[in-house]
């Protein structure tokens, strides 16, 4: 007789011969047993794990000649006495069909079976189809199958084996049972070849046998070649074959796990030498750089699983580790040189060198440099630990005060005594609201202290420093050390309106204000308006009417309503502020969709007016200022001068050189854009302060 391969020699006849499938015959047996058969199956899985073996057990146990329960056959699992269980075993059933369904996948072929089934069985109970690699039949032919598969005859069962569920249509899903089968376990396959080869008198240690069932990657069949091409290769002792694990790592081209071990044992000491001679002596070894690096990354992904179930050298049992015992511990010991997150880089670093293997002209030279990455990631400092080394601000936390409104909201507004007194100071101090941890205004603060130190008449503070403080800072600077003379209110009301634009740009109201402003619970329109209800000085009413509407929102106004103010630096001979034009285009144009090229040019010009012209220098040559100073965008800007009373001035676009541009300026950011967020957040504002960074570009991760 010849020789059959191992694979063939030892497929099993029974159920319970099946490995790592308990959750399939378990309930085809209880089918079989309750009379419960469908019409249809469809096994799916991996390769190799015994899809086609359980279909042709479950035909030989449909149309076995012995009832269950008698003498010959007392379970559920075929007899393999009767003429049925011998023909289907021997693959010449004339009612069991199977059909290779990768040749036989047109509609011709399926029809011609559709118009078999609809006659009854030859000899056995039921006529069987097996179509094997059943993905690769049409989707016309399964169309042609439909019908049958909806209304069966009595007498008909479909067995579909596939590797590829997914290609079977639903229509066709939805009309059988299907049965998902499982990767064989490591323990299952290990157990089997042992059995094996004590019935081949094969002479074989628990390495090699492991070797060979890791080798199978969970297929039995993979597995059972393997062996079936070692035992040929080993050499034999007193009869038997010997099956060693450095022969089956030579016949399959495999480098040994102790390798990659001392890699990672160079990573962990930094020792970039070490990692290039390993990978040289292997690679002059005849190891090819794909092979290398698979086995590598699998390697990894074993002592990221070791690190991740804590395993040890002594304590190294564990389900999600489907190799030996040596194996495990092996991993076990390399897991412990590093941390999880450094195991889960460097198993990133080797999946991403063994994709461009594939793609490379010199292979070798991409797995050198994977290796010599996995030494340079251990010189790299996370962002995390950088940022908590960074040197904490003079206060015990880094947000900024962002509380201070709800401070504001809770103290209530001390009232002003009867008398025209101011409140007194204890008051004020004791109702101040707590000083926060960081501020970003530290030095705009800092520089309005200087100013509120310095004495003025009857302590009377300007509005303009007032509403700044109020503006900006969370909490005020009160001059405690001054002392507090009574405000005689003629005199004091009068000089600092017209002394204090000659020592600021901002207007000064005239009206004396308590330090009780200092809390920030009341607006700025009560110390301004309180004056006006007072009966005694007769002068103070007529200054503070144009103060109160406008000294808030324009200071500039203000100020032209006590003195007259210098011109101002941004206007043109022709009397139009140039500066205010220019950012009234910008701004026009980044608001018109499609125009944010154009808003960016006309940022980085040069606004000038000579005659009745407004002449823009540009950085563009002639052909793209055609292009991005479109009739659309040069409509938006005649419109936009016009809104600003500019519409005589006649706009001439001027090409330039980009050389000579001048550097592009940061716009601020509109309120509520993804920007604004981003300058907001605490660890971008440190990195601001600390650095001296500015942010170009905002990109926005988060999920939709």
């Amino acid at each position: 007789m010849a020789y059959q391969v191992l694979a063939r020699k030892y497929r099993p006849l029974r159920f319970a011969d099946v490995a790592g499938q308990d959750h399939v015959t378990r309930t085809l047996i209880n089918a079989l047993e309750q009379q419960r058969i469908a019409h249809g199956y469809i096994f799916s899985g991996h390769r190799g794990i015994g899809k086609t073996t359980i279909a042709r057990i479950l035909a030989s146990a449909l149309n076995c000649r012995n009832t269950i329960g008698s003498a010959e056959r007392p379970t559920a699992e075929p007899c393999l006495k009767c003429d049925s269980c011998v023909e289907i075993r021997q693959g010449n059933a004339v009612d069991v069909i199977e059909i290779d369904a990768a040749t036989n996948r047109g509609i011709d072929e399926i029809r011609e079976l559709r118009d078999a089934a609809r006659y009854r069985p030859a000899r056995d109970r039921y006529k069987i189809y097996i179509l094997d690699e059943a993905h690769q039949i049409t989707d016309a032919a399964f169309n042609a199958l439909l019908k049958t598969l909806e209304e069966p005859p009595d007498h008909i069962v479909f067995m579909m084996a596939t590797t590829e569920p997914e290609n079977i249509p639903q229509t066709i899903r939805s009309r059988c049972q299907h049965f998902s089968f499982h990767a064989v376990r490591h323990d299952d396959i290990l157990a089997e070849l042992r059995g094996i080869a004590q019935q081949e008198e094969v002479a074989a240690d628990d390495a090699a046998l492991a070797l060979l069932a890791e080798a199978g990657d969970g297929s039995m069949r993979d597995a059972l070649s393997i062996m079936d091409q070692a035992i040929a290769s080993a050499p034999v002792v007193d009869g038997k074959a010997q099956l060693v694990a450095t022969q089956i790592r030579d016949l399959m081209g495999s480098v040994p796990n102790t390798v990659f071990e001392e890699i990672l044992e160079a990573v962990s000491a930094n020792q970039s030498a070490v990692v290039i001679q390993t990978a040289a002596r292997l690679l002059d070894a005849g190891n090819s750089p794909t092979q290398i690096s698979r086995q590598f990354v699998r390697y990894l992904r074993n002592c990221v699983v070791a690190k991740i179930a804590n395993l040890t050298e002594e304590n190294n049992q564990s389900d999600l580790l489907q190799i030996s015992q040596d194996e495990r511990r092996r991993a076990a010991r390399s897991s412990q040189l590093f941390t999880e997150e450094e195991l889960t880089r460097f198993l990133q670093v080797m999946l991403r060198t063994f994709d461009d293997l594939g793609f490379r002209q010199e292979p070798r030279f991409h797995l050198e440099l994977g290796l010599l990455k996995l030494v340079h990631l251990q010189r790299l400092l996370p962002v995390e630990d950088l940022l908590s080394q960074l040197p904490a601000p003079s206060g015990a936390s880094s947000r900024p005060a962002a509380a201070a409104p709800p401070v504001r909201s809770a103290t209530p507004a001390p009232a002003r005594p009867s008398g025209g007194q101011p409140a007194s100071s204890a008051s004020v101090t004791s109702a101040a609201p707590a000083k926060p941890a960081f501020s970003p205004f530290e030095a705009d603060r800092s520089r309005k202290t200087e100013m509120s130190s310095r004495p003025t008449l009857n302590n009377v503070i300007p509005i303009d420093q007032t509403a700044g403080n109020l503006a900006l800072a969370p909490e005020p600077v009160l001059p405690a050390a001054l002392p507090l003379p009574e405000v005689a209110a003629p005199v004091a009301v009068a000089e600092p309106v017209m002394e204090e634009p000659q020592e600021s740009t901002s207007a000064a109201e005239p009206e004396p204000v308590a330090p009780s402003i200092a809390v920030f619970a009341e607006p700025v329109a009560t110390p301004i308006a309180e004056p006006v209800m007072a009966p005694p000085p007769a002068p103070v009413m007529a200054p503070p009417a144009p103060a109160v509407e406008v000294a808030v929102p324009a200071p500039s106004l203000v100020a032209t309503a006590v003195a007259t103010p210098s011109p101002a630096a941004g206007q043109a001979s022709g009397g139009y502020d140039v500066a205010a034009l220019q950012s009234a285009i910008v701004n026009e144009l980044s608001a018109s969709k499609g125009h944010s090229s154009a808003a960016d040019q006309m940022d980085e010009s040069t606004f000038t007016i000579e005659g009745n012209e407004l002449r823009v220098q540009t950085t563009l040559s002639a052909g793209m200022l055609k292009l991005l100073i479109n009739a659309e965008a040069e409509k938006i800007i005649k419109a936009s001068l016009r809104l600003h009373g500019a519409g005589d001035l006649k706009l001439v676009l001027l090409p330039g050189s980009a050389a000579n541009a001048a550097a592009k300026k940061d716009r601020p950011a509109a309120a509520g854009s993804i920007k604004a967020s981003a300058m907001e957040h605490p660890i971008v504002q440190q990195a601001q302060k600390l650095f001296n960074a500015e942010i170009r570009t905002v990109i926005d991760l988060r999920e939709k």
